[in-house]
């Protein structure tokens, strides 16, 4: 009997961000997912829950934390990786309170990233 691969999805407004983060993921041999908005994700859920969700920090219509903050309220426990390109004072604190199993700076290290994946999903069996 095979184990099915554990599902990622990627919640990031930049696509070539989405496209490049979703390539990587799937390298690593995890089904993926994108999406552009978080209420795209959301939506999704009722289909399938991710193993784990890799959000950007800084996003037009719903921001990482925000969407992290709305699953914690909703009882949803997916482990979370925040990743932002602008690391603020606090906002790790913040993220890490509200769920996130990592917070990682971009450009991040396809090692950490990985590191970071395998963590979430173990956290999530």
């Amino acid at each position: 009997m095979t184990e099915s691969k554990p599902y990622v999805a990627i919640v990031d407004d930049d696509a070539s961000v989405r496209k490049a983060l979703g390539r990587l993921v799937s390298v690593f041999s995890y089904r993926v997912q994108t999406f552009g908005l978080a209420r795209e994700f959301l939506d999704s859920l009722k289909a399938e829950v991710p193993a784990c969700l890799i959000v950007d920090l800084q996003m037009e219509e719903t921001t990482g934390l925000e969407l992290q903050q709305h699953l914690q309220t909703t009882g949803s426990r997916i482990p979370t990786i925040v990743l932002t390109a602008h690391d603020e004072p606090g906002m790790q604190d913040r993220c890490t309170d509200a769920g996130a199993v990592a917070f990682l700076v971009k450009p991040v290290a396809k090692d950490l990233l990985l590191e970071a994946i395998e963590t979430a999903t173990a956290t999530g069996r």
